[in-house]
């Protein structure tokens, strides 16, 4: 349903970016990246939300991820376990995480950027970048962040990302095609996949978020219950 990719010291992170977006904890402090996999529709938020039927849903999938997270936090009753999750933001309005980037420091999804690209052809266009994934390509999403403030790990060596896109021709063709095409999904096949997103899911996905319990079979009383 879910995979964890190690994100073993807080200090990597932390070293590649601005100080306004640090995570503020000791550099070797032990966290986990969690991503969602496409099974997780079917394997955990379908399951939740027929189990969750009679209680009050508001949004479907941050509360399924919120469940799963719980779960792992009581697995270890006597560690202290700081979860973040993809969604929080700052008072300044910034993410309390840039996932992403996490992601590619934790070895988990390479982080295509411009940058990456020795020709550029967008001028002054912004240009943003984009996660992919060795196995999933672009049909997985980055939920959030386990730390472990209480465990420091010192020994442990950095895994880098798999560079899955690696021509100059195919990143130019992701890039163009997340930030100008996003809608049609097809960057999320810039490699072969292994799984990817079932009908239903794509969906639900391109549904817009106040129609999409009807997707998930809730009553029309179910839905009011969340506006209220």
């Amino acid at each position: 349903m879910q995979i964890c990719f190690s994100l073993p010291k807080v200090g990597w992170y932390n070293a590649i970016l601005q100080p306004a977006f640090h995570l503020p904890y000791p550099d070797d402090t032990l966290a986990f990246v969690v991503l969602s996999t496409p099974s997780m529709f079917d394997k955990a938020l379908k399951p939740f939300v027929n189990k969750e039927r009679l209680k009050i849903i508001r949004d479907p999938v941050d509360q399924c991820v919120s469940h799963h997270f719980s779960r792992v936090k009581e697995k270890f009753p006597d560690q202290k376990v700081d979860i973040i999750f993809d969604y929080e933001i700052l008072p300044s309005r910034k993410p309390r995480f840039l996932a992403q980037t996490a992601a590619h420091v934790a070895g988990a999804a390479y982080y295509y950027q411009r940058k990456d690209v020795k020709l550029d052809p967008w001028g002054k266009k912004k240009i943003y970048g984009v996660c992919i994934h060795p196995k999933y390509g672009g049909w997985f999403a980055i939920r959030g962040l386990l730390l472990f403030p209480d465990i420091q790990v010192l020994f442990l060596e950095q895994s880098a990302p798999v560079d899955c896109v690696s021509t100059e021709e195919k990143r130019i063709e992701l890039l163009e095609q997340f930030n100008f095409h996003w809608q049609d999904g097809r960057y999320r096949d810039i490699i072969e996949v292994k799984e990817r997103y079932s009908e239903e899911q794509k969906a639900y996905f391109a549904t817009p978020p106040a129609e999409r319990f009807r997707l998930l079979g809730l009553t029309q009383e179910a839905q009011r219950s969340t506006f209220h």
